[in-house]
C-alpha cells in the first residue's frame, strides 16, 4: 500500500513518515512490504488506509483543493475526509484512527460478531430479513448501504449466517461472510463507542473548510462538534453510503469525484450511483499523474 506513491513523491513520503512517528511504529514499512497477515489487524488497517489516503491528498492537495466542494468517506474514510478539509490535523487525525482501529478489535473481541454482504436485489428488503433473523438466531442489522443491490449485514454470528440463509431464499444473487474482526456499524460496537467518545473529546477538531457528508445522515455536516458527535455514532450505525453519493450528486449535478487512496471500490460505487459521472482514483503514481493532467 502506498509504497510506489511514497518513492515517486516527497510529499507522499513525508506524510508517511510523520505518521510513523506519530503512532510511535513503523507503519509505512508494514504498509509496503506486509506482511498481509499483520497489515490487516484491524488496529493496522485503519491507520494504514488513512496514511495512504492522506498521502495521496498531499500529492494532490495544490492541484485539486481549489476544485473541491465537499468530501465524503466510507466509514474509517470519513476520517480522512475531515482531514482534507483541514478538521483535523495529521497526527491528531492518525492518533484518533490508530485507537479507533484498537477499540474496535478490543470490542470485537469482548462481543464476537462478524459480517457478510448481500449481492443483489431481494423480494424482502434486506433490513426486514435482519429483523427475521434477529428473532429467530441473534442480532444483526444493516451495516453498509452501498448501493441499490449490494447491502453489508454486522451481528451476531449466528445472526448473520441466518440473513445469509434469508437472503439467498428472496432471490439474493449471493452471500459472502466477510473476512473482519467484529461487527463493524452495528451495536455490538458500543464498547467502542465509548471509547471514541473519549478520543474525539481529547482531539483538535476545528470546522472543515468545505462540508463532509455523513455515513450516519448522509447530509453534510459543517461543524466540529457534530463531526465528533457523527464519528462516534458512525461506529453503531449503518453507512448509508448510496442515499449520501446520490445527495451530493443532488447538490454538485456537474461533480467529478476523486477517490483518495488504495483501490477503485468506491469509484465503482459512484459509476453505479451516479451513472456518467466521472470518476477516477487516486492512490499510485500513474494515477496522481492522470490527476494532474485532468486539472492542469
Amino acid at each position: 500500500m502506498g509504497k510506489d506513491l511514497a518513492e515517486a513523491y516527497p510529499a507522499a513520503r513525508s506524510v508517511f513518515g510523520e505518521i510513523d512517528a506519530a503512532i510511535g511504529s513503523e507503519l509505512s514499512k508494514l504498509a509496503f512490504e506486509g506482511p498481509a497477515e499483520e497489515l490487516t489487524i484491524t488496529s493496522n488497517a485503519q491507520p494504514a488506509l488513512f496514511a495512504h489516503g492522506a498521502a495521496a491528498w498531499a500529492v494532490a492537495k495544490e492541484a485539486l483543493s481549489p476544485h473541491v466542494r465537499a468530501a465524503a468517506g466510507h466509514s474509517l474514510g470519513e476520517f480522512t475526509a475531515y482531514y482534507a478539509a483541514d478538521s483535523l490535523g495529521l497526527t491528531g487525525a492518525a492518533k484518533l484512527v490508530r485507537r479507533r482501529g484498537e477499540l474496535m478489535l478490543a470490542a470485537g473481541q469482548t462481543r464476537p460478531g462478524t459480517m457478510a454482504a448481500i449481492v443483489g436485489r431481494t423480494t424482502t428488503p434486506v433490513t426486514e430479513l435482519c429483523e427475521r433473523a434477529s428473532r429467530e438466531a441473534g442480532l444483526v442489522v444493516p451495516a453498509n448501504f452501498n448501493s441499490d443491490d449490494q447491502v453489508v449485514v454486522s451481528g451476531e454470528i449466528a445472526g448473520v449466517e441466518r440473513v445469509m440463509e434469508l437472503a439467498k431464499a428472496a432471490g439474493a444473487k449471493r452471500a459472502i461472510r466477510l473476512a473482519v474482526s467484529g461487527a463493524f456499524h452495528s451495536p455490538l460496537m458500543e464498547p467502542a463507542a465509548v471509547g471514541l467518545t473519549d478520543a474525539c473529546a481529547t482531539s483538535a477538531f476545528t470546522d472543515p473548510v468545505f462540508p463532509v457528508y455523513s455515513n450516519v445522515t448522509a447530509a453534510p455536516c459543517t461543524e466540529a462538534n457534530a463531526a465528533k458527535d457523527l464519528l462516534v455514532r458512525q461506529l453503531m450505525s449503518p453507512v448509508r453510503w448510496a442515499t449520501l453519493v446520490r445527495n451530493i450528486a443532488e447538490r454538485f449535478p456537474d461533480a467529478t469525484y476523486v477517490e483518495m487512496g488504495p483501490g477503485q471500490v468506491l469509484r465503482g460505487l459512484v459509476s453505479r450511483l451516479v451513472p456518467g459521472a466521472p470518476a477516477f482514483s487516486c492512490g499510485t503514481a500513474a494515477e496522481v499523474e492522470t490527476i494532474m493532467k485532468m486539472v492542469a
